[in-house]
């Protein structure tokens, strides 16, 4: 009896240890988690002086109040804004990017989110793309009196 009784101890300890191994514990989430739908923004083919501004969206999955802290931008033409109140649980919030269009060339920025996260870790936000050169004026004219042929005004 005794042998019997030691042996279901043990397959009840080694189910339970197995079911606590495979994940399937239904133990809620003890803290904040964020979650964002995208992690990156490509603007693709922007004009100079164009709209530099992007949203990204995030939710606390977890169950306490998510709090961020703020969040930096690998440089200054890179300027976030985030909630400053706490997000709690369920909530969707948004932080937003603005970059700054008035220069030409590749866009390759990030955007680091420090929170309570209960996992502790950092999240980067990166935009990309590319600020297009501004167009040459042309200098070619339509003369009404001829065929509507182009010619060029610097004689």
């Amino acid at each position: 009896m005794k042998k019997l009784l030691f042996i279901i101890g043990v397959l009840l300890f080694s189910v339970g240890a197995l079911y606590a191994q495979n994940g399937t514990n239904t133990s809620p989430i003890n803290g904040a988690v964020i979650q964002f739908e995208n992690t990156v923004h490509d603007y693709g083919d922007v004009p100079l002086n164009g709209n530099g501004e992007c949203e990204f969206e995030f939710t606390n999955t977890g169950n306490e109040p998510l709090i961020l802290s703020r969040p930096t931008s690998s440089c200054g033409c890179t300027v976030p804004s985030w909630p400053k109140q706490p997000i709690l649980p369920g909530e969707k919030e948004k932080i937003k990017v603005t970059y700054n269009t008035k220069k030409a060339g590749p866009i390759n920025k990030t955007v680091t989110v420090t929170s309570n996260d209960k996992n502790g870790t950092k999240v980067v936000l990166r935009i990309k793309g590319r600020v297009l050169e501004e167009a040459k004026s042309n200098d070619f004219t339509i003369d009404k009196n001829t065929s509507g042929a182009p010619f060029n005004n610097q004689h």
